[in-house]
């Protein structure tokens, strides 16, 4: 297994459900600088990391488990 080893600006970790996702971005020193939940909608999330996209890294946790 091959391992990530470059550093970025910013971090953007995101829980994503049905119909929210909750987004948080972080610096490379930790500091948070976004931290909200928002309507799962790809407009919305491209809006609000905008300020943050010259150099930022996603990662999204998502699970599905159907309702029996």
């Amino acid at each position: 297994m091959r391992f990530y080893t470059q550093t970025h600006r910013d971090y953007c970790g995101m829980d994503l459900h049905a119909r929210w996702m909750y987004v948080c971005v972080l610096d490379q020193h930790g500091e948070v600088l976004l931290h909200r939940n928002l309507r799962a909608c790809p407009e919305t999330f491209l809006k609000v990391v905008e300020p943050y996209c010259q150099e930022l890294v996603v990662a999204v946790e998502c699970i599905f488990i159907p309702c029996a």
